[in-house]
């Protein structure tokens, strides 16, 4: 049996982890600007993108059924990876997080009777990468419209020498926090 829930996302990981919380949404995916604001820190970013995915959503569908809406961000020396456009991008990313130590900060917001919002934070540290795999990485097409280039849950997963946080919240939804959430909305993901 499955919950109902509005997901206001498009990715495919966010609906793969909800469904391991026994969670089935409706899929409703919103477009923001997602671009930076001036000197808004990562940490602030995340947070609001998350909210005004949820909002707009929201305001799109005017249900009353809970809308959860997340967004994912690679930071590394305050600078807010984003997602690769081209193989230089790309190139440049992997090559900044090599045998590094960077945060992955992941914040929710569900919107039901009340909003509510929350943000994991990871560290995850990678190995020295060689060029030649990065190159290759590349080209397997796995790193392209993904944050900080990489997939932790494919072969970008080889280059991961340690995680402090949530593996989940690394690819795209902390399930620990979500269900938090989730329990303050009245759902219980246990006993349906």
């Amino acid at each position: 049996m499955s919950v109902q829930l509005i997901l206001a996302s498009a990715s495919p990981r966010r609906k793969e982890l909800l469904a391991q919380i026994n969670i089935v949404p409706r899929v409703h995916p919103v477009d923001i600007d997602e671009t930076p604001l001036p000197n808004e820190n990562p940490f602030a970013y995340v947070q609001r993108v998350a909210a005004e995915k949820s909002a707009l959503c929201a305001d799109l569908l005017k249900t009353d059924v809970p809308i959860l809406a997340a967004d994912t961000a690679v930071i590394i020396d305050d600078w807010i990876m984003g997602k690769p456009k081209t193989q230089a991008e790309g190139v440049a990313m992997l090559s900044k997080l090599s045998g590094r130590t960077h945060q992955v900060y992941s914040a929710i917001s569900l919107r039901g009777k009340q909003h509510w919002q929350t943000v994991s934070t990871t560290e995850v540290t990678f190995r020295e990468l060689l060029e030649d795999e990065i190159l290759a990485y590349w080209r397997s097409g796995e790193p392209v419209d993904k944050a900080g280039a990489y997939a932790i849950q494919g072969l970008g997963g080889l280059f991961v020498e340690s995680i402090k946080g949530s593996y989940s919240g690394v690819m795209g939804l902390p399930l620990f926090e979500t269900a938090a959430l989730l329990t303050k909305q009245g759902i219980d993901l246990l006993y349906e």
